[in-house]
């Protein structure tokens, strides 16, 4: 199981005051040293939070591997093939949204999909995309040549009861289907320590990519303790596991 740490808000607090501090850099070696197994960062359209600066820094830095995440347009593209990250991360993305809403329509973005793949297979980085637990979602993305999807576990994460534990046996199912597939499963999107076990738990999933709330816990308790409080639950996790 690899834990992923996503900094991008890292870049939104040093961001509010336009000062050079705090470093999303040296946040996301501490992660690093803490155990994590990867770091993730949302280069969006806008830049609202990492910059192109802290990607080229990020590929220098990063001793684990780097997880770019961003929309499938030209302009990543380019900027992927030239940074080279381990990994690009499609996800949707609109200007007016607080942070990434729901999965990519594969079906409706075939075209940069397959453009996306193109370059990943010639220049070595693996293909990942972001996507609801919907098992046409899931075909397509092995179709149009990712190599790896994550599910989107947001609405997971927001429900409670009956209707979380049905949304978790979707995320489940489309797991299931996902490795039938030959395709790696990753999970993210409003995971918490306390949430987290029960995703964990489904066999399949191998990554998690969780921000917020890693930073949200940094606060109180600092970023290695954070770090290893989400090592801990995956642990319970996958203890869970049948």
């Amino acid at each position: 199981m690899r834990f992923h740490v996503n900094i991008d808000h890292v870049a939104t607090v040093r961001n509010a005051r336009g000062t050079d501090y705090p470093d999303p850099i040296a946040l996301a070696l501490a992660c690093e040293q803490a155990g994590a197994h990867g770091i993730t960062a949302h280069l969006r359209e806008d830049r609202r939070h990492i910059h192109d600066e802290d990607i080229v820094r990020l590929r220098a830095a990063v001793t684990t591997a780097l997880n770019l995440e961003m929309a499938a347009t030209p302009e990543m593209l380019a900027i992927a093939e030239r940074i080279r990250p381990n990994v690009i991360t499609l996800v949707p993305e609109r200007r007016e949204e607080r942070t990434t809403e729901g999965g990519l329509d594969v079906l409706a973005a075939r075209a940069s999909i397959e453009a996306a793949a193109e370059l990943c297979k010639r220049t070595g980085i693996k293909l990942s995309l972001f996507i609801a637990p919907e098992l046409e979602q899931v075909e397509a993305s092995r179709a149009f040549g990712a190599e790896q999807i994550e599910l989107h576990t947001g609405e997971y994460c927001h429900l409670t009861g009956e209707e979380r534990r049905h949304e978790l046996s979707r995320l489940a199912v489309a797991a299931r289907r996902a490795a039938a597939l030959g395709l790696e499963v990753a999970a993210g999107h409003g995971l918490t320590q306390g949430n987290l076990p029960d995703v964990v738990a489904i066999p399949q999933v191998s990554e998690l990519n969780v921000g917020h709330a890693v930073i949200a816990d940094a606060l109180v308790v600092g970023i290695t303790e954070a770090v290893r409080g989400f090592l801990r639950a995956i642990e319970l996790g996958k203890s869970r596991r049948n």
